[in-house]
């Protein structure tokens, strides 16, 4: 809930999903996005050490096993659009826009 009032910008609750090496990898990059700003699949792969590896991230923030804690909303594609279509990506747009409104009032 304090997420969701804009109160929570980051979540210290130790979280250890089971996945491959490489996805938590991944996991360990999206929770050091900062609030309110996106990263693309390259960019991920590229700070995990892993360029030309973005299918892979891609693949591996679908498999995100813990949204909002892991924050996957804030990957975008290449052209800085939510990927994905659906319910999905309506509630990653919807996370993001929460965040930028909530920098915005400060």
């Amino acid at each position: 809930m304090e997420y969701l009032a804009g109160k929570r910008r980051a979540f210290s609750v130790p979280v250890a999903p089971e996945g491959t090496d490489f996805q938590k990898r991944v996991w360990k990059a999206l929770r050091a996005i900062p609030y309110g700003q996106t990263r693309t699949t390259a960019d991920i792969a590229a700070a995990i050490g892993a360029p030309g590896s973005y299918r892979m991230v891609g693949a591996a923030v679908r498999a995100n096993p813990a949204a909002v804690v892991i924050p996957c909303h804030r990957v975008v594609g290449a052209n800085g659009r939510t990927p994905g279509a659906g319910r999905d990506a309506r509630l990653r747009e919807a996370c993001l826009k929460l965040e930028r409104r909530t920098l915005a009032a400060e």
